[in-house]
């Protein structure tokens, strides 16, 4: 029995690592984690042959009051399971250490008991606590540009990683950038995600997009509303106040991302547009535009007004009143109003209603002042009012023969005159040269015996229509000059008969040429 005890011993001794060897130490290696990454600190340890080990601590040095003491890792304040022995009495000496931070750092020592004694490691593992470093190269970029991803652990061993973007896995750490591809990223140790580098970002400069133009308010704009016209856009960098302009149907109107409108006004109303830059130009434009944005200013009808057709109003004819007016919306109601001009009533009243009041046959009792009113939804407005009258066609059209004849009497008497000068003065001329002897008695007869021209006028009444340059049948006229001269009394005439010749020859000297002229109608 005792000898195959013996026996059993020798066999553990033999399994057992040290007794064999027989020598005290202790085999350690320094490591590098990733916080919150897991790491095993390797270590074996040796004892000589006799010795059978009864407990096994591991401790970490910490500077204390300016000297190095050895804590076991059990008084360390940290969770539980932080710290996991993962070897045992026979040689293996490993600790796991357990979501490594980065004051898990610093060197560790083991120790063991035995039978016969006790031992400490007279080197440490030191244990270094790195984290994951992403960078993006380069950090600001233009569209286009060429990105390129790297990720490093700072420990000797490079672990796997992936790239994440937003919380999307990236698939290449090397592309061209566009804007959708600015944001952050990140590395993390492929199979252990949780273990991450801290975030990057990428800056893709880009011109403006979704250049976009509000109006408010959002519903219908009545005229005297005060309307904000403001323009927003993604862009990087972003679009400073000065680089936002509006424009109107394509001529612009102010700079700056508002614009403010007060009192509206209908001529305000048209397709607004605003545009954005921030230098950075795309497919050859340094400046985007957004959607057209249709201002629609609603106000009550204005500047009524009245048109006659046909401009000159007779009687008997067809005419119509037109009534227009500038509304938004348009106009839905006209009603007409009449009001007598000769009556003394100032009372209006209705005579009809629509956009054209027609009067099919224009007579007296149509005239007057005529006015309509216009109603929309909005509200409503009058016109002037607008006197409708009628022209005198009649003595319009009588006038034209009077003026004629008189036309006709002008020419005639000129042409009259100018003839008399012209005979008078060739009769004139005959009876100075004339010196036939003379009748003296036939000079004292009574002036009734004496011979006249004749002169023949035209008819009393003047043409109707026409104006007719006289002929030789309606008119003749025959100018005659006679000329007197006085002669001594006769002494056989008596002093009662002399008298009326001497009275009528004393008439006659004072104006001895006469012209006598008869007028006769025919």
């Amino acid at each position: 029995m005792v000898a195959m005890m013996a026996k059993w011993i020798l066999i553990i001794l033999i399994m057992t690592p040290g007794v064999w060897s027989g020598t005290w130490g202790v085999t350690l290696t320094n490591q590098c984690a990733l916080k919150g990454t897991s790491v095993v600190l390797e270590c074996e340890y040796d004892y000589p042959i006799g010795n059978i080990v009864m407990s096994v601590r591991w401790s970490k040095a910490q500077l204390i009051s300016g000297r190095w003491d050895l804590i076991p890792i059990s008084e360390l304040p940290s969770g539980p399971d932080h710290f996991k022995y993962m070897g045992n009495y026979r040689g293996d000496c490993n600790l796991k250490v357990d979501r490594v931070q980065p004051t898990d750092e610093g060197a560790y020592f083991f120790s063991f008991v035995t039978t016969l004694n006790r031992w400490r490691s007279q080197t440490y593992a030191y244990l270094y606590v790195r984290e994951l470093t992403a960078a993006v190269q380069p950090s600001t970029v233009a569209e286009g540009d060429t990105v390129r991803l790297s990720c490093s652990s700072g420990c000797p061993e490079q672990p796997e990683v992936a790239w994440f973007k937003d919380g999307q896995r990236v698939s290449h750490p090397e592309f061209q950038a566009g804007r959708e591809d600015a944001g952050g990223y990140h590395c993390a140790v492929l199979g252990q995600e949780r273990v991450r580098s801290a975030l990057v970002v990428l800056t893709v400069h880009y011109a403006p997009k979704n250049v976009t133009l509000w109006v408010s308010p959002s519903g219908a704009i009545v005229a005297g509303d005060t309307v904000t016209l403001t323009c927003s856009s993604e862009a990087e960098p972003p679009v400073r106040q000065n680089g936002y302009s509006l424009f109107k149907d394509g001529e612009f109107i102010s700079s700056g991302q508002r614009h403010i409108i007060q009192d509206v006004q209908p001529s305000q109303s048209g397709r607004y547009y605003c545009q954005a830059g921030n230098s950075i130009r795309w497919r050859g434009s340094d400046h985007m535009n957004s959607s057209e944005v249709h201002l629609d200013v609603l106000y009550p009808p204005i500047n009524v007004s009245l048109s006659v057709d046909p401009p000159h109003v007779t009687d008997g004819i067809r005419v119509n009143l037109t009534c227009t007016s500038a509304a938004n919306p348009t106009a839905d109601n006209y009603t007409w109003f009449r009001r007598s001009a000769t009556s003394s009533s100032s009372l209006w009243v209705q005579v009809g209603s629509g956009q054209v009041l027609s009067l099919p046959s224009m007579e007296p009792s149509h005239t007057g002042l005529y006015l309509c009113i216009v109603r929309s939804p909005l509200g409503e407005s009058n016109s002037t009012e607008m006197m409708l009258a009628m022209e005198a066609e009649q003595q319009g059209s009588q006038s034209l023969p009077v003026l004629a004849a008189l036309g006709v009497f002008v020419i005639v008497g000129i042409m009259l005159l100018l003839w008399k000068k012209q005979k008078y003065s060739s009769v004139k001329k005959e009876a100075e040269f004339d010196t036939r002897p003379r009748p003296v008695e036939s000079d004292f007869k009574d002036p009734s015996d004496s011979v006249y021209s004749n002169i023949f006028m035209f008819p009393s009444s003047p043409p109707k229509v026409s104006v007719q340059v006289p002929t030789s049948h309606e008119a003749e006229v025959v100018y005659s000059m006679v000329k007197i001269k006085p002669r001594k009394p006769n002494p056989s005439h008596s002093n009662n008969s002399r008298e009326p010749h001497d009275s009528w020859l004393q008439e006659r000297e004072k104006d001895s040429s006469v012209i006598y002229a008869t007028v006769k109608s025919s």
